[in-house]
């Protein structure tokens, strides 16, 4: 499945959840990762990252499609980061 992972996070936990995020997938901009995972994968992600983020705070959203088929990708300006994929 692929994955969009987006995060707003305390100042105080920022570099935390990034580091997690970046074991699992690619940074493409500020607060914004994305990539294939399995439905393992996702679990793990989503549970360590629980660990770490304060919920009364916090907010980390997932967005999963199913494969990158009828997808599509727009953007303005210059990339923060290589995703390596086109569609």
């Amino acid at each position: 499945m692929y994955v969009i992972l987006v995060y707003d996070v305390n100042v105080k936990r920022v570099a935390k959840v990034l580091d997690i995020a970046r074991r699992y997938l690619s940074w493409v901009q500020n607060s914004v990762l994305e990539g294939e995972l399995t439905r393992a994968q996702l679990q793990r992600l989503r549970a360590e990252l629980g660990d770490v983020i304060d919920e009364r705070e916090d907010s980390v959203l997932f967005y999963v499609l199913r494969s990158t088929k009828g997808m599509q990708r727009i953007e303005l300006g210059t990339p923060k980061a290589d995703t390596g994929w086109i569609v």
